[in-house]
Order: structure tokens, then sequence, then C-alpha cells
């Protein structure tokens, strides 16, 4: 057994796990997918039923027989004296990586390759006489990928220097290390709910508490909630997507820049920008949200939506010092991002407009036949207009995210719930579905959700009144 989870943390992870079903094969499904989801390693200890029971306000018949559940899909063993652990996913589970044929996988909300990606690594592996001969242990970066990247934000008209750069094995590592450096233990953090769970886990990892300021496709960021934050909280750091947010797909406007900026500088917080998504554009064809840029801004980059997921390189444009401060906290995470990525990445940087361009004709395909079909086959459902990202986060009316996700994960699509974006809990009535997959793909994906929303919602009376008896 590697660690446990408590009472408490396990119910504030499941959000609202509460489905149409009995509360028992609810609770289980629930918990199956934050074992999916990796929320849970495996070998994790599970509280007791009775400390479930309680932080849950169940009866612990219900927890037991939840439990029971799980042992009989092979999600957990029950050892006699050492409680319940979970269990790594079996091969032929659909959450395994040796998954069966046929599955579609929308968890991952990042497009196929860029076509010209294998050129430009064979271009590379040409020169590898070159690369070997470097030293391989540098936590600042390529000076040469530096001004490549410095100079894409001149592009941009944002005067940049190679010393504000440094490169990073990807946008994930770059958070941890930010997080790592910036924040002390206890340190409040900013952060949009929904939110990309990984950023928000980046920050958890170090300590901080988050307090989450909701935005949505249609309203955009609370300014009011924003506002409190930065007066009361004070908060060390504020995480922000500005550009095609990830999950909602929102951009924001200038004067939910201007309100961010000005209570940022107000409480002197630092402004982390994630910006991996920027480039997604597919109908503005404009060149990002313009926030100022002063010393506390932080703008994390990466080539992982844009170019491949498989390209861990990213990056991170701030003042000087904060560069110098960041790359001093990097021995304890790492030695420095590989020299053959960063030379692939160099290659690829100054071709980033007609990459994008490329990236918006298959993301505005998928798009456009994820709508279509979502409007044919859900016309209840309320499905966001978007202009680039990779998503929709589409409300469903209900709060069955989890268990909708569940029962199509048993038909051969994999989708993340809403409760997986939230800070705090809740989103249950909303989903996230990615249209990064190709058109033909999304419509079948559909396809297998209406089967799954019909077999939720077609819930009998019987089973509704077996949920109430089983809640004390």
């Amino acid at each position: 057994m590697d660690s446990r989870i408590s009472a408490r943390a396990l119910a504030q992870a499941l959000g609202g796990w509460r489905g149409r079903g009995p509360a028992y094969e609810a609770l289980a499904d629930g918990i199956r997918l934050l074992c999916l989801d990796n929320r849970i390693a495996p070998r994790t200890a599970l509280p007791a039923e009775r400390e479930l029971a309680a932080a849950l306000t169940l009866s612990r018949t219900t927890v037991a027989a939840t439990y029971r559940s799980l042992r009989d899909s092979g999600h957990i063993e029950s050892l006699r004296g050492s409680g319940s652990v979970t269990l790594p996913l079996r091969r032929n589970d659909p959450g395994a990586d040796d998954r069966r044929d046929g599955v579609i996988d929308l968890q991952q909300a990042s497009p196929p390759a860029w076509p010209g990606l294998p050129a430009a690594i064979s271009e590379v592996a040409q020169d590898a006489a070159a690369l070997v001969s470097r030293t391989g242990y540098d936590v600042v970066g390529d000076p040469h990928l530096r001004e490549t990247i410095a100079q894409r934000y001149r592009d941009r008209g944002m005067p940049t220097r190679a010393d504000q750069i440094l490169v990073t094995t990807g946008a994930q590592s770059a958070l941890h290390l930010i997080a790592s450096v910036l924040l002390s233990r206890a340190d409040r953090v900013l952060i949009e709910t929904p939110t990309y769970p990984h950023g928000a886990d980046a920050f958890r990892a170090a300590g901080a508490r988050l307090v989450g300021v909701p935005v949505s496709p249609d309203d955009g960021w609370d300014l009011d909630r924003a506002a409190q934050t930065f007066a009361r909280v004070l908060p060390a750091l504020a995480y922000l997507m500005p550009d095609f947010q990830n999950p909602t797909g929102r951009t924001m406007s200038p004067g939910e820049v201007d309100a961010f900026v000005d209570g940022s500088q107000r409480a002197g917080t630092f402004l982390v920008l994630d910006e991996t998504t920027s480039e997604l554009d597919i109908d503005r064809r404009t060149t990002g949200t313009a926030f100022p840029d002063f010393d506390r801004v932080i703008r994390v980059g990466s080539l992982g939506k844009t170019v491949w997921g498989g390209l861990r390189v990213g990056w991170v444009r701030a003042h000087a010092d904060v560069v110098r401060r960041l790359a001093s906290g990097r021995p304890v995470h790492d030695l420095g991002t590989p020299e053959f990525e960063q030379a692939v990445a160099a290659r690829l940087i100054g071709r980033l407009d007609e990459i994008s361009a490329q990236r918006a004709d298959v993301l505005r395909g998928g798009r456009d036949a994820l709508v279509a079909a979502l409007a044919s086959s859900f016309p209840e459902w309320e499905v966001p207009s978007v202009n680039g990202g990779v998503s929709l986060w589409v409300g469903i009316g209900e709060p069955v995210s989890t268990p909708l996700v569940m029962n199509a994960r048993a038909r051969g699509l994999l989708l993340s719930a809403g409760s997986r974006f939230a800070v705090d809990g809740g989103h249950d009535r909303r989903l996230r579905i990615p249209f990064t997959a190709a058109p033909h793909t999304l419509e079948r994906a559909v396809s297998v959700l209406r089967a799954a929303w019909e077999d939720v919602r077609g819930t009998t009376a019987g089973a509704a009144l077996d949920d109430l008896t089983a809640v004390v």
C-alpha cells in the first residue's frame, strides 16, 4: 500500500456523484471514475466504511454496498485488518494503456500531430553529431531556441529578450516549477473554475489553497468574485487561461483583462497566463488577448496543442529576475529539456503561423461536425459557440455528468466528467467534449453518447426510490 486518501478528501474529489440510480452504485461509479482518471492512484487505501458514510451523510450500509460493487468490478480489494485498497487497471479495462480496438478516446483534448513534424524530426536527426557535442544539462534552455521564442513574442508586439525565456519540458513542467518556486505552503491561488485540472494539481502539490472564480461560455469571468478575491484574500498567484479557456472555450474581453490586471496590481499578485491554447484560433484571426506586460506577468506556452502532444517542449516568458529564480529552483525537478526536442522546436517556432492555419482547418472541421451532431441528437442540451480552442463545455441540464461518462465508457467512449474540471466540486451539469478528433469519429461518439444518455435518464421510478431510501 503506497498511500491513503481521507474520507474528507475523497468526498471533495467525488463532487456531485449522485445519479438517478441507487446511491451505492452512483457512489461506486464516482470512485471508479477517480481511479480511471488516476486521481486515485493504484494501491491507495480508501477510508473506512464508517468514516466515508459520515463524510457523505450516508448510511454505512450504502457505503458497504459501494465497496462490494467495487470489489465485484475489480477496482478494489479488501484485506482483513487493512481495509480496502484500489487496484491497478486491468489490461482489458478501457482506461488501461492497452485498450481494445474501437474505443473512442476523447479524454485527451489534443489534435493529431502536425503533418510536417516527421520531416522536421528527420532534419534534426541529420545534425545528431552537433547535438551530442553539447553537455545536455542546461536548466535555462538552448540559447538559439530561447532567442527564437523571444522573437515570436516580439512579433506579437511584446519586446522580449532571450534572458526572459526559460525552456521547460512542456507546459505542465513549467507550472510545477512556478508553483514550487513562487508559492509557499498555504498561499492562496486565484484560479478559474472550471479549469485545466493538471494546472490545479500543480498548485495543490505545492500546498497552495485554491480560490475559484467562475467562468462560463456565455457570461465569461465573474468579475465581482474576482475583485473580492483580490481584495480580501490577496492571492500570491492567479492562474488564468485568457484565450480559448480550457474547458469553456471562452476568451477574455478587454474589460475582463483590465479587471484582472487592476486586481492583481493592487494585491501584488503574480499573473500566470497559460497560453497553450492561444494559437488555436479558428475564426478570429487575431494575435491573442492583449494583456499588458509588467513585472508580475508570467506567460506559459508550449507546442503540445499546436504541434504534437508528444513533443514535450514548453517555456516561461517572464521578467529576467523571475526567470533566474525559476532556473535556480529547477534542479530539484529536472536538469533541463532534452536537446533533441529543443532542436526540433527551434525549427518549428518560426513556422507557427503556418502550423496554426493548418490546425485551424482541422479544428474547424471537428468543431462544426460536433456542433451539428449535438444539435441533431441533443436539442435539449446547451451547446456553446466557440471561435477556437479544443473543446465544447456542454450543458446537459441534469447533474448526471459522472454516471453519463461511466455509461459511455462501458460503451467504448472515453470522456471526462464535468467535475474533473471543478476546483471545489460542482459542474455536474456540464460535459467537456473535445473536437480534436476526425469529424466521422465525433459523429460516432455522439451516437454512443445518445445511447448512454437514454440509459442514464431511463432509470425507473423504483430505482429512484432506492436512491432516496439509501440516503440518511
